[in-house]
């Protein structure tokens, strides 16, 4: 009998109309967590496999020796594509000149993802064999012969590289790379037992198969060898993605925050208009279990439908965004099962939990309200109700994030909002006494609407706000990230760099670039050496330390060090001061974190077999995505003086016709790129490689090209989260100008009858919905503000500052939004007649 009475209620109120905030409150949360969930994935699906390019595959496994075989057979059993490839370092002849060269060795199949990039173009294809592949600086310094001698072997240099797709970003990796076949390694002879080889085994597939791999693989791994994918390490990819990940991450827990105040919402005014119902059915003797089975079922079946109809909309809105991003993004399509997952678990567990405690007040609503409609039953708790939407939204939230700092930080500026709105409130209640009903003009009748619906638009500010707060919030990020990567990548960002510049040649290098008109960056000294000591304790290897000897572990390689008067731009100092007397040195953030390192610890390095110690002066944070020289180490010149030293510095070369008269009329560059004084770019480089054989020249305009796509991708990405949350936040506006509209119409009927004119009640609504507007932009910009200082600090790492702008156009603008829905939305309440307005409201 009560099913049968549950889906009787629950079809006429559909068939009423009486249904739709809650349904739609629910389908928005579902379809915002679902949709969002989709496009975010296929996003960072997209952004990761574009930038797996950079390593020419999706995870490699870098050994110094060769893996066990298993390792391969799992890798096939899983569907994974592999190959393996070595490096090694080797001398090449031709005639009477030689050079050291870095020797990639690799099979057919590579590169599992993107192009080898020869003078001539893109292609997948690789030398024959007998043949060598050899980057242009090789070439210069060889005099371009047809072949040479590597090892046992003489090979025909027959295709120049400009870069291969894993060349990576290391500028003292400072000797030429060739490419050749693997099955030609053993007719070089050079390969011996002792030889330092390392071997790389590449691995592509999707993204179950390689997560698989990884969970059985991993652990087998020792400390000599390395698990790599685009995220690993300080390459100038793998801050962009984690950023960019991070940030879709962030947009799809607003939304659940956004959904979770949304069903909140909605579930109130659903209670709230079944106190009377409630009261009804007691006072005909129906039982407390029988009234909890019908609204249960009530509710039940309006989540189903509401979850339903998110699902159904989220598909659509993924589907309907995919044919806007471009193919090569839009070709990614990750499994529908876990946003599909995500959206029915978030409108189950919000349902439940932020409908339990409205439902708990409709069940205690006492028989007496037939008579007295101010009863409201249970009027405690409210603790409760906090702690079950705090626990469903944080809840939600770390499912689908999988971090804690995020989670924390959007429950923390939730927690902020309701605090201002409980003072809010407050303050509303006790300055409205004065104010009563006066109908003089339509300022004070707003004021007065204000007082007598205080906390139900206290309720309606927590919709209104949110909205704000997560626009301010994905529009303030989207735009520092951006603003980041343009400084990271300007339009004149070095492409080539020079390293092993000797002291001798830094002057005569230095007229030869303004010979050319090219603007050099500054010249950064080189010196290896070994952190061996801290604090007077000696500091000990992996291997050592996994054989179970006492000691702190270290850096188990050479460091390059420099000195520098000043902080270099792309780093920040975080603690202390820059290096100012000559035994002192400023140390990297994660260097210092991974070593325990603090202010005023003493190091003691190993350079040319003499030992230096030096006091720790400052701790720098250092933006590794640059495409820049950094260093774990700086010290002062003083420090480092009775140390030989090479040096680097960096320069951009315009890939563009230079715009010179004189040099732009010579037929004879064809077409090639000129440098300032109007010289062929490729004629500058091989003069540049001649007149100084032994500097190293290594081009990284490919690599700046390929990470300004990514680039441009991502910022793609984040524009399309940000109209999502746009649209989401458009919605929840919406609905929210529902809530009260029962209460609204009454008033609007009383206030007739007493003669109040059309303008007088048009303005009055107008007026009270951009007070309330105006008062969530103000508490959106200090919630925003705040939940924007702990993912700048926590999170992104990215500059805390104010946003001084919001505080006008924030209120200015939440006062014209939410007047012009809220009127829009009482449009036919302010239209009919007095008699229409009590019909309606009988």
């Amino acid at each position: 009998m009560e099913l049968s009475l549950a889906w009787r209620l629950f079809k006429r109120e559909l068939q009423q109309g009486q249904l739709l905030l809650i349904i739609l409150a629910i389908t928005l949360a579902v379809l915002s967590v679902s949709g969002l969930a989709r496009v975010s994935e296929r996003l960072q699906v997209a952004i990761t496999g574009q930038a797996s390019q950079f390593i020419a595959a999706d995870r490699i496994i870098d050994s110094p020796v060769k893996i066990d075989a298993a390792i391969l057979t799992k890798a096939e059993d899983l569907g994974l594509k592999h190959v393996t490839n070595m490096q090694f370092n080797s001398m090449v002849y031709s005639g009477d000149k030689f050079q050291l060269v870095t020797v990639r060795a690799v099979e057919t199949g590579y590169p599992l993802k993107g192009d080898i990039e020869l003078t001539s173009g893109k292609t997948k294809a690789l030398p024959q064999a007998g043949e060598i592949w050899f980057e242009t600086r090789l070439g210069g310094l060889l005099g371009y012969p047809k072949s040479i001698e590597l090892g046992n072997s003489e090979f025909v240099l027959s295709n120049e590289i400009s870069r291969l797709p894993d060349a990576g970003f290391n500028p003292f990796a400072s000797s030429p790379v060739v490419l050749m076949r693997m099955e030609d390694v053993a007719k070089t002879g050079v390969i011996q037992p002792g030889s330092r080889v390392t071997y790389l085994y590449q691995f592509a597939g999707d993204e179950a198969s390689l997560t698989a791999f990884e969970q059985s693989v991993k652990p087998l791994l020792n400390s000599t060898q390395r698990w790599v994918d685009v995220q690993s390490g300080d390459s100038p990819i793998a801050g962009a993605v984690k950023r960019a990940e991070r940030f879709l991450l962030l947009a799809s827990l607003m939304g659940i925050a956004l959904a979770c105040a949304a069903i909140g919402i909605a579930a109130q005014r659903y209670c709230q208009r079944h106190y009377d119902v409630v009261a009804m059915l007691k006072t005909f003797g129906a039982s407390a279990k029988q009234i909890r089975l019908l609204f249960g079922t009530h509710l039940l079946l309006v989540t189903l439908m509401g979850i339903g109809l998110g699902l159904v909309g989220g598909v659509l809105l993924d589907f309907g965004i995919s044919y806007l991003l471009p193919p090569e993004i839009a070709a990614y399509s990750p499994p529908l099962t876990r946003p599909l997952l995500l959206g029915v678990s978030t409108g189950l567990i919000s349902a439940f939990m932020f409908s339990a405690y409205p439902l708990m007040r409709l069940l205690a609503i006492p028989p007496l309200r037939v008579l007295q409609r101010q009863l409201e039953g249970l009027q405690l708790g409210m603790w409760l109700h906090l702690l079950l939407s705090l626990g469903a939204m944080a809840l939600l939230g770390y499912l689908y994030s999988q971090s804690w700092a995020l989670t924390l930080t959007v429950v923390a500026a939730v927690l902020l909002l309701g605090v201002l709105l409980s003072v809010l409130g407050f303050v509303m209640i006790r300055l409205g006494h004065s104010v009563g009903m006066k109908t003089t003009n339509p300022l004070q009748l707003a004021l007065a609407g204000l007082r007598r619906r205080a906390r139900q638009n206290a309720v309606q500010l927590v919709g209104f706000s949110a909205a704000l707060v997560l626009l301010l919030t994905i529009l303030a990020l989207r735009q520092d990230l951006l603003n980041e990567w343009q400084k990271q990548l300007p339009e004149n960002a070095p492409n080539y760099f020079l390293v092993n510049i000797a002291p001798d040649d830094a002057k005569p290098l230095n007229d030869f670039m303004t010979a050319k008109g090219i603007v050099a960056t500054d010249i950064y000294p080189v010196i290896r050496g070994r952190l061996t000591q801290i604090n007077g304790e000696a500091l000990i290897s992996n291997e050592q330390s996994e054989a179970g000897e006492k000691g702190r572990v270290g850096i188990s390689r050479e460091l390059n060090l420099t000195w520098r008067n000043t902080l270099p731009a792309n780093n920040e100092l975080l603690e202390g001061h820059f290096n100012q007397a000559a035994d002192e040195v400023s140390v990297e953030s994660g260097v210092a974190d991974r070593l325990g390192i603090g202010i005023g610890d003493k190091l003691t390095y190993v350079i040319d077999n003499q030992e230096l110690t030096v006091k720790v002066a400052s701790i720098r944070a250092v933006h590794w995505e640059t495409l820049q020289p950094n260093f774990f180490m700086i010290f002062t010149q003083e420090a480092l003086a009775p140390f030989a030293y090479t040096s680097m510095a960096s320069f951009y070369l315009n890939d563009q016709q230079a715009t010179n008269d004189q040099s732009t009329n010579d037929q004879s560059t064809n077409g090639q790129a000129l440098s300032a004084d109007g010289t062929p770019k490729d004629a500058v480089i091989l003069a540049l490689i001649q007149q100084f054989p032994t500097i190293s020249i290594i081009d990284v305009g490919a690599m700046v090209g390929q990470l300004r796509q990514i680039i441009e991708q991502v910022s793609l990405s984040l524009t399309l989260v940000l109209a999502l949350v746009l649209l989401a936040s458009a919605l929840v506006l919406i609905a929210q100008t529902e809530a009260g509209m029962a209460t609204r119409q009454r008033e609007l009927a009383v206030l007739r009858t007493f003669g109040a004119s059309g303008w007088l009640l048009r303005s009055a609504t107008g007026l009270e919905f951009a007070l309330l507007g105006g008062i969530a932009g103000v508490l959106a910009v200090i919630v925003a503000e705040f939940a924007l200082y702990l993912l700048k600090t926590q999170v992104f790492e990215l500059n805390v500052y104010m946003h001084w702008p919001w505080w006008g156009i924030a209120p200015v603008s939440g006062a014209l939004i939410v007047a012009l829905l809220g009127v829009w939305r009482c449009r036919q309440l302010l239209s009919q007649s007095c008699s229409e307005l009590l019909k309606a409201g009988s």
